[in-house]
């Protein structure tokens, strides 16, 4: 099963978070293995912003906290044009610029949604999403 990690559920797996659930961290280890886990861009961005704004921190630089989950395997996925314009058209999710880019990137690759965003699970649109507590 292809994968796409929210912001939330990235750090989670790779800080070692108790939050994150016994089942979320087999389907994220079995998809890495795989070579079907993946991130959107946006999610570094969305984390070097809260750093800069001391609203978060992970013990090392972004660049290399990045280097070292890219190195276990999640495969990073640019946000293009296609994902732009697929965000912009998301019916009835709420309007975070991040998690519609995050959202429009699972759907473009056809992946599930690891998250514990409340907003993102309960959203009604085709997403298939895994609550990363569980």
């Amino acid at each position: 099963m292809s994968i796409v990690l929210d912001t939330n559920a990235l750090v989670w797996a790779f800080v070692g978070d108790p939050a994150l659930g016994g089942r979320t961290i087999r389907s994220i280890d079995e998809a890495v293995s795989a070579g079907v886990a993946h991130v959107s861009a946006i999610s570094f961005w969305e984390l070097a912003l809260k750093i800069r704004k001391g609203k978060f921190a992970l013990g090392k630089t972004i660049v290399d906290w990045r280097s070292d989950v890219l190195r276990l395997g999640v495969r990073e996925v640019a946000v293009d044009g296609t994902i732009g314009i697929r965000a912009n058209h998301l019916q009835g999710l709420h309007e975070d610029p991040a998690d519609r880019l995050i959202v429009a990137t699972a759907l473009e690759l056809g992946a599930s949604l690891i998250t514990s965003d409340a907003k993102l699970l309960a959203w009604k649109g085709p997403l298939a999403c895994i609550d990363a507590r569980v």
